[in-house]
């Protein structure tokens, strides 16, 4: 019996030994080749962030290698850098004015109205929303800014950039306006200009009537939002005479230079709305104004700002969606920093002064 049972005893071992050196050898086989001898770990569960990370990424997940986690490593190490983040640099004329891919250009001196450069100023041009300064101008002016306004289900009906009133939503005056001026929401322009002269239509006639009275005679207006809509142009030119008058403006000028601001709906809830000028994040010395795009307008922005003695306002029309920051900014600069008090040039300069620089 004692014997018997020292031959299963070792039938056994024997048995466990082959078992575990068969597992020693499938567990080398499957270790990736310069990785030295020890436990194989185990896989790791996926957790929250991982997944997100698998979201991320449309194409199927493949296994990892030591090649792609390299890949993975360097690009998660240098993120693509935006060209908000990283502009590209300027090119100028020979007399020192920035070169610019804008459609049409106008840079005014905004205390007395001085023409610091131009190009194609008075090219006929869609607006787009830079025309909403017009519109804002207009309800500044008239007052009572602490006045309620109910929306109107006519004021809604505005696509595609809505900030998402309803009917029968009730607001102060003076938050439509700080709304329409930071983030430029369409149906906030409907309701301002249906609350000032009863419908769009008749707000269109005060718009044109105010911009001739500004001496802005090349434009026309239909609409308070600038909207694609027949027979609605402005130019460079009379978009810095509106301009100019806004500025002046201590209302306009309190909200156009709010980087965000925290917008209350009639319900309660609130949203934070970012001011869509990105130059005043760029520069520390812009202080406005309006942006607007349209695929027939392109991108346009009227940029204002200043230092100790100098108000510069710059009018961008039909640039680049890159273009159009990089331009406004260059110009905005050298408005103010490369010019003397009297509008001529820091420096003298070079031969070959561009035909509309003042």
């Amino acid at each position: 019996m004692k014997l018997w049972r020292n031959r299963v005893l070792l039938l056994w071992a024997l048995t466990f030994a082959l078992t575990a050196w068969g597992q020693d050898t499938e567990d080398e086989a499957v270790r990736p080749s310069g990785i030295t001898s020890g436990p194989v770990r185990k896989a790791r569960a996926v957790t929250a962030k991982d997944k997100e990370d698998v979201d991320a990424s449309s194409s199927p997940v493949q296994k990892s290698t030591k090649s792609s986690r390299a890949r993975s490593h360097r690009t998660h190490a240098k993120p693509k850098q935006t060209p908000e983040s990283t502009p590209a640099p300027t090119d100028y004329m020979p007399n020192g004015i920035p070169k610019t891919g804008a459609a049409s250009v106008i840079v005014v001196d905004a205390n007395n109205g001085q023409i610091l450069y131009e190009k194609n100023a008075d090219e006929v041009r869609a607006a787009a929303s830079t025309q909403k300064l017009l519109t804002a101008l207009i309800v500044a002016e008239h007052g009572f800014l602490d006045q309620p306004v109910t929306v109107q289900t006519v004021d809604t009906m505005a696509d595609p950039v809505k900030l998402n009133i309803k009917p029968g939503d009730t607001y102060q005056r003076i938050d439509l306006l700080r709304a329409l001026l930071v983030k430029s929401p369409n149906d906030v322009a409907r309701c301002l200009a249906r609350d000032n002269a009863g419908s769009v239509e008749a707000f269109a006639e005060i718009m044109n009537r105010r911009a001739r009275e500004i001496g802005a005679t090349h434009s026309h207006f239909v609409n308070p939002n600038g909207l694609p809509i027949p027979g609605q142009y402005s130019s460079a030119r009379d978009l810095s005479l509106i301009a100019r008058v806004a500025y002046a403006n201590s209302t306009i000028r309190s909200i156009v230079c709010l980087p965000q601001l925290v917008f209350r709906y009639a319900n309660g809830r609130t949203r934070e709305l970012e001011n869509t000028n990105k130059v005043l994040r760029r520069l520390p010395y812009c202080n406005g104004m309006k942006t607007g795009y349209t695929e027939a307008a392109g991108h346009c922005l009227i940029c204002s700002g200043a230092r100790p003695g100098r108000d510069i306002i710059v009018v961008v029309l039909g640039d680049s969606k890159a273009g159009v920051w990089r331009d406004a900014s260059a110009l905005l600069s050298w408005g103010l920093w490369s010019l003397n008090n009297n509008g001529s040039p820091s420096r003298p300069s070079l031969t070959g002064v561009a035909e509309h620089v003042h």
